[in-house]
């Protein structure tokens, strides 16, 4: 599925346009101007949002959103199916109203069934379903198909960017670094 940005509009583009705009980066700021960072990063955000159609149109043939389908892998991803919502929120890194959104997405859907916490008077536990797991299975089959995006790169490569991402995740604080 090599759609990119260029599906979203049906057409590519005849240059590149993080190339040009480098270009004139440069031109306009110097090339201390960090024109290589501005490169680097607008490049990642052009291929996250052609990931994340592509993504979107995988997942949507089972009736779900990327975002829903992250919810769902993260309960599939726990030993017992269930996890708090406000715990969903902070390994999904949302807002937990756009967990309470999600949850209650996927429970209209029957992929979800929430339940009071009984560790937590005030909290609630979204649980999946077998309809939910089914569904997960289903929609991961058709992203590995998919190469979920990243069939342009061999092996190597892929190992290459995933520490290349990582290192700026560490960075930016998503996660402590093991010692």
């Amino acid at each position: 599925m090599e759609r990119g940005a260029a599906y979203a509009r049906g057409v590519a583009l005849p240059f590149d346009p993080i190339r040009r705009a480098a270009t004139l980066w440069r031109q306009r700021w110097g090339a201390d101007a960090q024109v290589s960072a501005m490169a680097a990063a607008t490049s990642v955000m052009r291929v996250q949002q052609a990931l994340l159609a592509d993504f979107d149109a995988i997942v949507g043939a089972h009736g779900l959103t990327f975002a829903r389908y992250e919810a769902l892998v993260l309960l599939t991803f726990t030993r017992s199916g269930r996890l708090p919502m406000a715990r969903m929120g902070e390994r999904l890194m949302v807002h937990p109203t756009s967990v309470t959104n999600i949850v209650q997405r996927l429970e209209t859907a029957g992929f979800v069934q929430r339940q009071p916490n009984p560790q937590d008077g005030r909290g609630t536990l979204a649980v999946i379903t077998e309809a939910g797991r089914a569904v997960t299975e289903a929609a991961t089959a058709d992203l590995v198909a998919a190469g979920f995006g990243l069939g342009a790169l061999d092996p190597g490569e892929l190992e290459q960017l995933f520490a290349l991402l990582r290192k700026l995740r560490v960075a930016r604080g998503d996660f402590v670094e093991p010692r």
